[in-house]
């Protein structure tokens, strides 16, 4: 009697351990994978406005702060746009001076806590930008997908995708440069997106399922007339992108890829999102099994859609080894593996899906040698 009831204890001891160890993993992917898109993603510093003057301002020092590049500043009710370090500006040995290019969004005073964002911008192409667009919606397969179309004569069109902790704003960074040459630009939202469905589960699928609303973008263009597209994507948006040009029943219609900071290991980038979220470490293995359950993740088919052989198109990819969401070796060994059809563009000193932030010439420049023989 007494051996059947320790057993039967045991047995319970066990099953309560498993139940917790269950609900902890749902936990920690919950963190990982329910962000909604738009909210600063994981591991972005705040920093503290210390003073503002004349096209100027002095901002708490750290690695954040002293990236060289062009970025966006968000706060609550606020929205700048800040230039690059002043060196010689006076200022104390814990803080550093950038220029203050505009404020697009609220007032900024002494105090106020904000983030750097790689988005520059607020608003549509037309409030943000001064370029003439459309709001159409595109059929998706869970409903209708808003998206901003740019119009131009050419008939190679270029699709901007953006990643996480973005929204459809941190592509107009680049519309500008697309208008310049003529190339109409679509810019699509997808499942999870505000104004967009929401994913059945409720959680961020990196790229996995969303990139079905990429392929309904393609073929949205096309039936307005695109002869040809070229897909831009940033983090879990370049996901999408590769796995269109793997999959899509359209993919044929696909002339090259942009892809910046892709995602190319969804294990590693939701370990780092979970670990930026403080996730336990004890606890991540859980999360990566709780997540492959929960949304079907797994990282064969993205690995089949940036094998050698599955690469068609030309890609230009720009990735660096700052980015701590997803990791930059995979860029590097892509490049290695198809010399002749993916062209590499390392950017240092630049987080995640912001290395045109870091240096927006050298970015663009590399942009329109890529993209001249598609047109």
């Amino acid at each position: 009697m007494r051996t059947v009831t320790a057993t039967a204890a045991a047995v319970t001891t066990l099953i309560g351990i498993g139940a917790a160890a269950v609900a902890a993993g749902r936990y920690a992917s919950d963190v990982a994978l329910k962000a909604p898109s738009g909210r600063p993603l994981p591991g972005d510093p705040r920093l503290t406005v210390h003073a503002t003057g004349p096209e100027r301002i002095t901002l708490t020092r750290s690695l954040a702060s002293l990236r060289p590049g062009t970025y966006g500043m968000a706060g609550h009710g606020l929205h700048a746009v800040l230039g690059p370090v002043l060196d010689r500006a006076p200022h104390s040995a814990d803080t550093v001076v950038r220029r203050l290019e505009r404020v697009e969004l609220g007032a900024i005073a002494p105090g106020v806590r904000v983030r750097l964002t790689p988005a520059l911008h607020r608003g549509t192409p037309r409030s943000a930008l001064g370029l003439a667009h459309e709001d159409v919606e595109i059929p998706g397969e869970l409903g209708q997908l808003p998206a901003w179309l740019v119009p131009g004569p050419r008939a190679t069109w270029v699709i901007a995708l953006h990643g996480l902790g973005t929204t459809r704003e941190h592509p107009l960074n680049v519309v500008p440069f697309f208008h310049r040459r003529k190339v109409p630009v679509l810019v699509p939202s997808y499942r999870g997106d505000e104004g967009a469905p929401a994913a059945p589960d409720g959680l961020a699928h990196l790229g996995d399922s969303e990139w079905r609303d990429v392929d309904a973008a393609i073929r949205y263009a096309v039936r307005r007339g695109a002869e040809k597209v070229v897909l831009h994507g940033w983090g879990t948006g370049a996901s999408m992108a590769l796995r269109a040009a793997a999959e899509s029943g359209v993919r044929d219609r696909i002339a090259g890829l942009v892809l910046d900071s892709p995602v190319l290991d969804w294990e590693a980038t939701f370990r780092n999102l979970a670990a930026a979220h403080r996730v336990p470490s004890p606890l991540l293995p859980l999360a990566v099994r709780a997540a492959e359950g929960r949304t079907g993740l797994h990282g064969d088919r993205l690995e089949a859609a940036s094998e050698p052989d599955a690469l068609k198109v030309p890609v230009l990819l720009f990735h660096g080894p700052e980015d701590t969401i997803a990791p930059w070796d995979p860029s590097v060994e892509l490049a290695v593996r198809r010399p002749g059809l993916v062209t590499l563009q390392t950017v240092r000193q630049a987080p995640h899906a912001a290395m045109w932030n870091a240096d927006p010439s050298r970015y663009e420049e590399a942009l329109r040698r890529f993209l001249t023989p598609l047109l």
